[in-house]
């Protein structure tokens, strides 16, 4: 394979579109004529260019998180409805329907509901634009990553899914507290706070104008959710209700469903989590450790789809969650001195 020689033994950032070949102890690249240009914008440390996909509550803080990142820049935004009634903050950014209109998108942000993220990754991906997510059906994660994984590597891209708080984060705090104590129990505890993914989930539902999911903490890992809902006229809460409590999201929790007249005067889009794990580190019992946090559920979520999206671009092509990517590559900044700070 003819193609010049990028030799990265003395830089960490590994981008995509490469094919990996060793050269003695060092790693090198062997980019084609067609990716040289490529690598040369790469290896000088120019901006990771990034496109929002979706301008709901994660698009718009992932746009914030995006201006105060100082390796990336904006691509665009990606909407329904383009350009029309364009919003005031996004006037210096291109807006369109379509992410092919616009240009050098190293990586896409899909801040859209969770049960669109594989159509719209199915989509991109062939493009050879990294994707990054936080679909949050736990159970379905397993299939998810298994159905793009083929997709990333025959386009030479990466996708990292389920990269929000919970699943996303709070994954990498279970992994690390699993690590400390091998045996034992580990319980999540969310709330009490607004969940976005349930939110979401209930105002799809037939006769729904919109709708609010709190999540209530029992304890062990056992939750309530309190789902406010204005309904549609004609709409009866008794139906509206069947339908929450029959869908995936709601199904295995004690669920309760209230008519309001107004969704927006009893919303708080603070949420929060508490992490517990006692067990066993060797043969010692009795080890217990705690991790807490109180957040604003979608700037925190935007800010961890910023972080992965850099990340995306020191991996190998294929499809991964945060708990398979190495931490430190998720921070801007150079790996000897993020290793000096924070070691």
């Amino acid at each position: 394979m003819s193609g010049e020689i990028y030799n990265f033994a003395n830089d960490y950032h590994i981008y995509k579109h490469k094919k990996d070949c060793l050269t003695g102890s060092a790693r090198a690249w062997i980019i084609t004529p067609s990716r040289a240009q490529y690598m040369k914008r790469k290896s000088i440390m120019t901006k990771i260019r990034a496109a929002v996909v979706g301008y709901g509550n994660i698009g718009h803080y992932a746009v914030q998180a995006l201006e105060a990142a100082e390796d990336f820049e904006i691509a665009g935004i990606v909407r329904r409805q383009g350009a029309e009634n364009k919003p005031a903050e996004l006037a210096a950014y291109k807006v369109v329907k379509d992410i092919k209109e616009l240009t050098d998108v190293d990586v896409a942000i899909l801040a859209t509901p969770t049960r669109s993220c594989l159509e719209h990754a199915q989509q991109i991906l062939p493009l050879g634009i990294n994707t990054v997510d936080s679909f949050d059906i736990h159970t379905d994660i397993v299939d998810y990553r298994a159905a793009l994984m083929p997709l990333c590597k025959q386009h030479h891209a990466v996708s990292v899914i389920s990269a929000g708080w919970d699943p996303g984060s709070d994954s990498i705090v279970r992994t690390l507290m699993q690590s400390l104590a091998p045996k034992g129990l580990s319980y999540t505890n969310f709330g009490p706070g607004m969940s976005m993914g349930h939110s979401v989930c209930a105002r799809s539902k037939k006769g729904v104008k919109n709708a609010l999911s709190m999540t209530i903490p029992l304890g062990e890992g056992i939750h309530r959710r309190m789902v406010y809902v204005e309904l549609e006229d004609g709409a009866t809460l008794d139906e509206v209700t069947k339908e929450i409590k029959a869908d995936p999201y709601f199904a295995h929790d004690e669920t309760h469903v209230m008519a309001v007249e107004s969704v927006d005067a009893v919303r708080d889009m603070g949420h929060g989590v508490h992490l517990v794990r006692k067990g066993v580190s060797g043969t010692t019992q009795n080890q217990r450790m705690e991790f807490s946090m109180s957040i604003n559920n979608p700037a925190l979520t935007a800010q961890v789809l910023v972080n992965v999206a850099r990340a995306s671009m020191r991996q190998q092509p294929g499809c991964y969650t945060m708990v398979e990517l190495p931490v430190i590559d998720m921070l801007p900044g150079e790996r000897e001195d993020l290793i000096k700070h924070l070691v």
